[in-house]
C-alpha cells in the first residue's frame, strides 16, 4: 500500500508570484501531493483578503492536478496535523531568508517533532521576486507581468 506523501507549502501569498509557482512546480516533483496553505496572517496586514489571495492561488494553480488550495488561521504545524502530512515546504530566495526560515522550521518541529521542513531554492530567475516588490509596484501601475502567473493578472490589474 503506497503512502500518499503529502506536503503543505504555507505563505500569506499576498499576491502569488511566479516564484511562488516554481516552488510549487519542485515540490511536485517531490511529493503526491501538496496543500497550498494560505495564511490569514494579519500581522502582516496582507493587501488582499484571504478570499482574494486564495482565489488568486487557485487561478494560478488550477492546471495542476495535485494541488489543493486552504485558508488557515491556526499554527502552521496544527494544519499540517489536521491534513495528514508531516512535511512544510518553504521557499529560500537569499540568505537573508534563510536565517529566519530557519528558526521557524526549529520552532515547528519544537511544537510537533513529527514535522520535517524542506526549503527549495526557486530557479534563478525567479530568486529576486517577493511579494513585497509586487505590492510595491502595483499602486504606480509598474510592470508586474513578469513576476506573477498571468491567470492573475487580471485582479492586479483592476487595483
Amino acid at each position: 500500500m503506497h503512502t500518499v506523501r503529502r506536503a503543505i507549502y504555507p505563505g500569506t501569498f499576498d499576491p502569488i508570484t511566479n516564484g511562488h509557482l516554481d516552488i510549487i512546480h519542485r515540490g511536485l516533483g517531490l511529493f503526491d501531493e501538496i496543500i497550498i496553505a494560505v495564511a490569514t496572517n494579519q500581522a502582516k496586514r496582507p493587501m488582499f483578503n484571504l478570499e482574494k489571495r486564495i482565489a488568486m492561488v487557485e487561478m494560478a494553480t488550477a492546471d495542476l492536478k495535485r494541488v489543493r488550495v486552504l485558508g488557515f488561521d491556526t499554527l502552521v504545524v496544527e494544519f499540517a496535523k489536521a491534513q495528514e502530512a508531516s512535511i512544510l515546504i518553504r521557499g529560500l530566495r537569499a540568505v537573508s531568508d534563510f536565517e529566519y526560515e530557519l528558526q521557524m522550521g526549529y520552532a515547528n518541529t519544537s511544537l510537533d517533532g513529527s514535522i520535517e521542513t524542506v526549503y527549495l531554492m526557486p530557479n534563478l530567475n525567479h530568486a529576486f521576486i517577493s511579494s513585497s516588490i509586487v505590492r510595491n509596484l502595483i499602486p504606480y501601475h509598474g510592470k508586474i507581468t513578469h513576476l506573477v502567473p498571468h491567470a492573475i493578472l487580471p485582479m492586479l490589474e483592476s487595483m
